[in-house]
């Protein structure tokens, strides 16, 4: 089998296609033949070497991290899954794999695929839905009633924040870029604003929860959009926002943090409806390198960005 793979941390040019082997899964493993793949930042982010402590020094190392897919084989001590169930979720950061035929990833970072949910859109699910649960659902406790601010709304960890509030019974307000604040509204988004012409400063409302889901907030623009007691939830964490956090505590730095429970969570939003992320542009693997490319620079596309191996 071929994946992609590179051989020392830096630009897009590094990305290449190699042969590769796949090991048999170990404790609390699961192998799976890979239908669809979907493109994050998070993949380039882990290349440049943004993630090294983590990611540590081995080389060749693989590229991927949300799938959908079907098991072929799990480790000793699995018992969520069995061979031939469809599944969807996220390749570990650590060994990541997912641009490939097959991956093997922990068993807490899948979940099954609803049957009337698409390997295409059930690929799309993974780190979106799970920064969106980690921030709304882990750190700021939703409840219904709860007023959202979420800004980059109609990006992908946006939509799946969006539909995630509503599904909690919270009222969701949103900033995003002219061209998609239909997108928006159909989402259910109340008010909406446009980034290019809104000053963060100038929003007369407060809010429960702020959701910097595009990382272009200041911390302080974000808690100045708080009621008592609301917090800030930031998608781009750094050392010193993390030691801030700790002497205020309305101040919550986001890191995706897959875990059984919120997969499965995902995979019930997904299957009752309530969570959709759109597909916008497939390519075979063999076109991958360039997509990846294209949107590291910059390219936009109106959904997730998918890899097909089949």
């Amino acid at each position: 089998m071929k994946r992609i793979q590179y051989d020392q941390y830096g630009g897009s040019g590094g990305m290449r296609l190699a042969d590769f082997r796949l090991a048999a899964p170990a404790k609390g493993e699961v192998a799976v033949d890979v239908k669809f793949a979907a493109i994050n930042p998070v993949d380039w982010k882990i290349r440049n070497g943004h993630l090294k402590l983590v990611t540590g020094k081995a080389f060749p190392r693989a590229m991927g991290s949300d799938f959908s897919g079907v098991v072929t084989a799990v480790g000793p001590g699995v018992t969520r899954f069995k061979r031939g169930d469809a599944v969807f979720g996220s390749a570990r950061i650590k060994e990541s794999g997912a641009l490939a035929p097959a991956v093997i990833t922990s068993d807490a970072f899948l979940a099954k695929k609803p049957r009337n949910v698409t390997f295409e859109e059930a690929a799309c699910v993974g780190t979106p839905g799970v920064t969106a649960w980690n921030g709304l659902v882990d750190k700021a406790r939703l409840k219904p009633g709860m007023h959202v601010l979420i800004n980059g709304c109609t990006g992908a960890v946006g939509e799946a924040s969006v539909q995630l509030a509503r599904r909690w019974g919270a009222t969701v307000s949103g900033i995003c870029g002219a061209d998609a604040m239909e997108r928006a509204r159909a989402l259910g988004v109340i008010a909406v604003h446009d980034y290019r012409t809104t000053r963060v400063a100038d929003l007369e409302e407060r809010y429960d929860v702020v959701y910097d889901t595009a990382g272009t907030m200041t911390v302080a623009e974000g808690l100045g959009l708080l009621r008592k007691n609301g917090v800030f939830l930031d998608i781009d964490p750094t050392p010193a926002k993390f030691l801030r956090a700790i002497l205020n505590r309305r101040l919550k730095p986001i890191v995706c943090s897959p875990r059984a429970e919120v997969l499965d969570g995902l995979a019930r939003a997904a299957g009752e409806g309530t969570l959709r992320l759109p597909v916008a542009q497939i390519v075979p693997l063999s076109d991958a390198i360039r997509l990846l490319t294209d949107l590291e620079a910059g390219k936009k596309l109106n959904g997730k960005g998918l890899v097909a191996m089949e």
